[in-house]
């Protein structure tokens, strides 16, 4: 079955330019001009990847990823922005964002990232099976569901990818090189501070005290590493 992607933008051209492009390689498309009605179908129909623009009629593109977020869904979520400024895609990522692409972009890279979020999406049925558990956190791997305590984390696909990686690798130290390839797909180093974004935000998420981790640990100069 052909991988289902919902694409919210309100310039209704690249609506359609992008719209081309992925059902050439070989995507179904749907459609949002708003985001009203983009968060209508993100939370009512299933779809296997959103890419999602900033700026948009109705709610802000923001808001939509973090209603997303909020809804308990974990469908990877590719933001667009015209915003170049670190601190816009920072707060994109923080939102529950997988990862974003900066206006004008290059329609190849476009696709590259589609294919790395869609390669990595935990919906993935050769993702491995199983509940893990470490201090109060328990983690339903076939559910890809995250508890705290007793009570539900909600983590975007690609926190719940980097988690999965950090906890099947227990006491390694992980360079931010080796999870961007492994957990995000790519070969380059250029996205490190992706990495340090998601994992802060895994810290706020899963941990007593973030600016004293217990479980993920920061090894200077050198990367992460879980300690269970």
């Amino acid at each position: 079955m052909n991988p289902n992607i919902l694409f919210v933008e309100d310039e209704e051209a690249l609506r359609m330019t992008v719209g081309d492009l992925l059902r050439k390689e070989g995507y179904a498309v749907d459609y949002a001009a708003d985001g009203d009605d983009g968060l209508q179908k993100a939370t009512s129909l299933p779809f296997d990847l959103i890419i999602l623009d900033v700026m948009l009629p109705g709610r802000h593109g923001f808001v939509v990823c973090e209603e997303i977020r909020r809804a308990g869904l974990i469908t990877p979520i590719l933001m667009l922005t015209a915003r170049s400024q670190t601190e816009d895609k920072v707060k994109g990522l923080r939102t529950g964002a997988d990862d974003y692409v900066t206006k004008p972009f290059n329609m190849q890279e476009l696709l590259a990232r589609v294919e790395a979020l869609l390669r990595r999406t935990p919906n993935n049925p050769e993702v491995q099976t199983g509940i893990d558990h470490f201090g109060s956190i328990r983690i339903d791997r076939r559910g890809t569901s995250v508890t705290r305590e007793g009570v539900a984390v909600n983590l975007s696909a690609r926190e719940f990818q980097l988690l999965r990686y950090f906890v099947d690798h227990p006491g390694a130290t992980i360079s931010r090189k080796e999870l961007l390839t492994q957990v995000w797909g790519y070969s380059a180093s250029a996205f490190t501070r992706t990495v340090d974004v998601h994992v802060a935000s895994l810290r706020q998420k899963l941990e007593a005290d973030p600016r004293q981790p217990r479980f993920i640990l920061t090894i200077p100069r050198l990367g992460y590493k879980f300690v269970p």
